[in-house]
């Protein structure tokens, strides 16, 4: 079984933090986002080969980044774009994938942005015990958030109903992009794309495919994160925490008030600083702030403001002239 880790977006609602670096490679409590989901498929004898789907832009990136790591599976899969405006789609995306890299085997997708709580040992186990198309499907417990994604209509195991992005779903039970397809299901990704159906999200393949074959839901509880937003970063990072604060031993705080969920990296220094619900990256310098629900990227200098609900960029200089 071969395994792609969908990394191609470009992740506009988290900028300024992801402008100019993948998402994927955010960090997230001591490992970084990616890896969370590499170290699994690592672990699985089952997977053969995994790659990385990105785009022209991040390629590079993520070459850089899986040179530095001890992984031996995964390498980068490039998709032919280099600028949002080129995006052609996740569907599509995977087909070409499949011809480019020329994959005859079952394939495991995942979005490389997921934060989930179940082993996707669990997953492929029972991918194998269906023996069919499977996706896993979380109940995020708001219709309105529903409307985001998948909606998921099932009769067992077995899913009778799909709809991606409903106006009004009825249910709160979703998809969250992480999907086994056996091998002979791979060759309709190219006649799915020729019936001129919608290239975009993986749903509207998986509604197309279950109106033809069996396809078998993974429901699980726990905790599931779509980091795409400040928000949703915000809330993953706390989820990692589990309400705690960390502050690394290389990082220097004097006379500071740290309060729920605040991560503080390497060789930050915070001085007369409140921080509650916060991100800070390495060698950021905060004095005499308030910063609260906010992400602060690395290099940055901050003093005599009181920050919230913000996003601060990388190498930024704010400082009050009181």
């Amino acid at each position: 079984m071969d395994a792609v880790v969908l990394a191609g977006g470009y992740a506009t609602r988290l900028w300024p933090i992801t402008k100019d670096r993948p998402k994927m490679l955010l960090p997230l409590g001591d490992s970084i986002i990616i890896n969370r989901i590499l170290a699994e498929l690592e672990e699985d004898d089952r997977i053969n080969d995994v790659y990385v789907s990105t785009n022209e832009r991040f390629a590079g990136v993520f070459r850089e980044h899986l040179s530095n790591e001890a992984f031996e599976k995964p390498s980068v899969s490039v998709e032919p774009i280099a600028a949002e405006a080129e995006k052609q789609g996740v569907v599509w995306a995977l087909s070409k994938l499949i011809d480019r890299e020329d994959i005859d085997d079952d394939l495991l997708i995942v979005a490389g942005d997921n934060l989930i709580s179940f082993d996707l040992t669990a997953f492929i186990d029972c991918f194998h015990e269906h023996g069919g198309p499977t996706l896993a499907a979380y109940d995020v417990g708001s219709r309105e958030k529903a409307k985001a994604y998948g909606l998921v209509q099932l009769e067992g195991d077995r899913v009778v109903d799909f709809q991606e992005k409903p106006d009004d779903p009825q249910s709160t039970l979703v998809s969250i992009a992480c999907y086994a397809l056996p091998e002979e299901t791979l060759d309709l990704f190219d006649e799915y794309l020729a019936g001129d159906n919608n290239p975009d999200e993986p749903g509207w393949f998986i509604d197309w495919l279950q109106s033809r074959q069996s396809v078998y839901a993974f429901p699980f509880d726990g905790a599931w994160y779509d980091i795409g937003t400040p928000d949703s970063y915000l809330d993953a990072m706390e989820w990692i925490l589990n309400g705690d604060s960390h502050v690394s031993p290389s990082a220097t705080t004097v006379d500071c008030s740290l309060g729920e969920n605040v991560y503080v990296m390497d060789k930050a220094i915070l001085r007369n600083a409140e921080l509650e619900n916060a991100i800070i990256f390495p060698e950021t310098e905060i004095t005499d702030c308030s910063v609260r629900n906010a992400i602060i990227d690395q290099a940055t200098h901050v003093k005599g403001i009181d920050l919230e609900d913000a996003v601060v960029s990388e190498y930024t200089k704010i400082v009050s002239d009181d």
